[in-house]
């Protein structure tokens, strides 16, 4: 018996995969401090009155998930906020909520819906009308985005903005108008995403105190889905350190339900250099915890680097002047030891990133410099060549899922075989890690990622990769935890259930590893564990779940309509008026069709039945 002090948590009966080549399945996990002490040997620790034992009833249980780019600081700002459509199944029940939502929305507010969803997820295979729009909001302003490509705004948005038939088209966007001049309510960026992006910051803001409640909700939202960590790719109108005051107080509070490492993401146009040398002086890569804590420079360097994806679009061909802005950015943060990530879609673009670079590193040698670009969708197998002689690395997302049918109609079905290359990535050795790049484009849902990577197939079900392309579900776990690691310079601390690294794990519905492929994407956590402490859970580990937290301001959309597949809250529905279906097809892998013959407070159901479209192309 351990003459060391008792532990805090052991876990029992589970199918635990641990990613350890020399013990690759367990049954059992002994915790300490936040740490794995043991693994299998239960038996050699005394346990004291404060150590907590779970039976894991044969669940299956795996590392904690690791999205390597998610804006997790940006969006639980404004979590609260939005209305998601992520893997709502039908155009009609996205409308019915749109309605329900609106009619919530008190005056001066907006309903946002904001990413995370694809035209070819619904079973109408179609965007909404403008039409249609105005038709279930006629007088809540109501903003939706759409990938990068454009953004849907009703007439009562219109007028909040101030678009008239006599506002100019910004640089790089286009604001729709109709015969007589007058914007009709369409937003396209050509091929520039910051039309959209600056006319989503006109909305109202949540005051601090909702901010605050807003991302706990959000990162609880996520610790359901099985993520343990991230790290936060920056943003635009993502100020620093402004706006990093809410997760920075949270932190502060020990309210952090997720290790979060960030980046920090230029904001001013030609003055790039002045951001970061000011940002230098602030802060440094590792200054914080393992809960929170700087990780860097990026994803954006140089505004004139910014090659967004919009393959609607033809590929922008960038600013003469990236060279020399780049090089001047990249000098800087060389000299001071500063790893860094760059957005970077396609092959054209790579090739002058890494000329740069290349300059740069005879100058000033990366060394052990983590530095890496995200994305890479076209990425050629010479130009991978060259991010592996530099020591870089490629950290990959599913954009692909939630637009490969646009890449299809415009570069055909042998260019998307590889978008982006991962096979060839693992082949190379280079250090690859997987994430979602939410929440403005693709799902925050790392098991819609995961399904991407196993499959190649996108959520309207589109093949894009062959099968030599794809992943084994082991390979892309690895991704999505031990592959991530090395993006925050966090190797052998997290990433798999060893003695020794961070007590972070998942308790899964379902096995991932034996599931039918469409289930992997209605996958969620009964349990998570961060540092050895209970985040999230339900069914019979309910009893070890955290209090419940209020929802603030009261019209949040989450208050009825939830994250992700969540369960639909009907006790709330009722009290707002909203008639809600009793019974929400999550959890199961596949869509299912109901008929619903009550509501929470009527007879009647003007909502009609949400999703219950009967599509079989998604799963929550």
């Amino acid at each position: 018996m351990s003459a060391s002090p008792a532990p805090d948590l052991i876990l029992i009966n589970g199918r635990i995969t641990t990613l350890e080549a020399s013990h690759p399945e367990a049954k059992e996990l002994v915790i300490k401090d936040g740490r794995i002490v043991g693994v299998d040997n239960a038996r050699d620790f005394t346990t004291g009155p404060e150590t907590k034992v779970i039976d894991l009833q044969g669940r299956r249980v795996i590392p904690g998930l690791n999205d390597s780019h998610l804006h997790v600081i940006r969006g639980g700002l404004n979590y609260n906020m939005e209305l998601r459509w992520d893997g709502v199944p039908s155009l009609a029940d996205g409308l019915r909520m749109l309605k329900a939502q609106a009619a919530r929305t008190p005056p001066g507010q907006w309903v946002r819906i904001v990413g995370g969803w694809s035209e070819f997820q619904f079973a109408e295979r179609r965007m909404p009308t403008l039409e249609e729009v105005n038709a279930a909001a006629p007088d809540t302003p109501v903003f939706i985005l759409h990938l990068y490509c454009r953004a849907l705004l009703n007439k009562a948005a219109l007028r909040a903005c101030g678009y008239t038939r006599d506002t100019p088209n910004p640089p790089g966007g286009e604001i729709q108008r109709d015969a007589d001049g007058n914007p009709t309510g369409l937003l396209i960026a050509r091929p520039n995403a910051t039309i959209l992006y600056s006319t989503l910051a006109k909305g109202p803001k949540l005051p601090p105190e909702h901010q605050i409640n807003s991302t706990r909700h959000f990162l609880r939202e996520l610790n359901r889905l099985g993520l343990t960590s991230i790290i936060d790719a920056g943003g635009g109108f993502q100020n620093y350190p402004e706006d990093y005051a809410v997760i920075d107080e949270l932190h502060k509070r020990g309210e952090l339900t997720l290790r979060v490492a960030y980046n920090l993401f230029t904001q001013k146009p030609k003055e790039e250099k002045a951001d970061f040398a000011r940002w230098i002086k602030m802060t440094g890569p590792g200054v914080g915890d393992d809960y929170y804590r700087c990780n860097g420079a990026g994803e954006m360097l140089v505004f004139s680097a910014a090659d967004f994806e919009d393959f609607l679009e033809p590929r922008p061909d960038l600013a003469p002047t990236l060279e020399t802005e780049l090089k001047e950015v990249v000098s800087l943060l060389a000299a001071n030891h500063w790893p860094f990530r760059l957005h970077a879609t396609y092959d054209e673009s790579i090739s002058r990133f890494l000329n740069v670079f290349e300059e740069v590193n005879r100058e000033i040698p990366f060394g052990d410099i983590h530095w890496f670009f995200d994305h890479c969708e076209t990425i050629s197998d010479r130009n991978l060549e060259r991010v592996k002689a530099l020591g870089g690395g490629v950290a990959i997302q599913h954009r692909m899922a939630y637009q490969g049918e646009y890449f299809l109609d415009r570069y055909g079905k042998a260019a998307a075989e590889r978008t982006p290359p991962v096979r060839r990535m693992l082949e190379m050795g280079l250090p690859v890690g997987a994430g979602t790049d939410a929440t403005r484009v693709a799902s925050y849902n790392p098991w819609v990622s995961l399904y991407w990577l196993t499959t190649g197939r996108t959520v309207g079900g589109t093949a894009l990769y062959p099968e030599k392309n794809c992943l084994t579900r082991e390979e892309a776990l690895r991704l999505y935890t031990q592959g991530s690691s090395w993006f925050s310079t966090e190797v052998g601390k997290k990433g798999a259930l060893r003695a020794g690294q961070l007590a972070d794990l998942v308790v899964l519905t379902d096995d991932y590893f034996s599931v039918p492929d469409e289930a992997i994407k209605g996958i969620e956590s009964v349990l998570t564990v961060v540092g050895g402490k209970v985040v999230h859970a339900r069914d019979e580990f309910s009893p070890h779940a955290p209090g419940p937290l209020p929802v603030l301001p009261e019209w949040s959309p989450i208050s009825v309509f939830g994250g992700y597949g969540a369960p639909l809250d009907v006790k709330k529905a009722a009290r707002a008026g909203v008639p809600l279906p009793l019974e929400h097809p999550a959890r199961t892998g596949r869509a299912q069709t109901r008929s619903i013959s009550s509501t929470a407070d009527s007879g009647s159901n003007p909502f009609g039945s949400f999703w219950g479209s009967g599509c079989d192309c998604f799963a929550f």
